[in-house]
């Protein structure tokens, strides 16, 4: 039987584990396309992260309708960390799209994404 702790949270458990699948590529793997998924993989567990902490049980949207009777703060779920991470969305896009054009001009340059031979091509070896 499984402990209450480890069922309970198993949303954080992977997230943990897919942020170190993307630390283990970005550490390990030699290609910068690969490591250029892996901090991609960083940043989607991240944002994961953040949106399981913004969850809440029972909560509600935070928009009044006509006619609806107005709940108490507690029962709303807030917005901010949604909007943020919204935010933090676009701002990976953007990172992800100038790192794929820096990666066309690399290519371009030296002939391979691979980091120890494009090391080795600047040092003039």
């Amino acid at each position: 039987m499984a402990p209450d702790g480890l069922i309970g949270h198993l949303n954080y458990w992977a997230i943990a584990l897919l942020f170190l699948l993307g630390l283990y590529g970005m550490t390990v793997l030699n290609n910068l396309v690969k490591k250029l998924m892996s901090m991609n993989i960083m940043q989607v567990s991240i944002i994961m992260f953040y949106l399981n902490l913004a969850q809440k049980a029972g909560g509600t949207f935070p928009v009044l309708l006509p006619g609806e009777l107005h709940p108490e703060a507690a029962a709303y779920v807030n917005p901010l960390p949604h909007a943020l991470m919204l935010t933090a969305i676009v701002v990976s896009l953007a990172t992800t799209g100038v790192a794929l054009a820096l990666l066309m001009r690399i290519y371009r340059r030296y002939g391979t994404l691979e980091e120890n031979d494009i090391l080795r091509r600047m040092a003039g070896r």
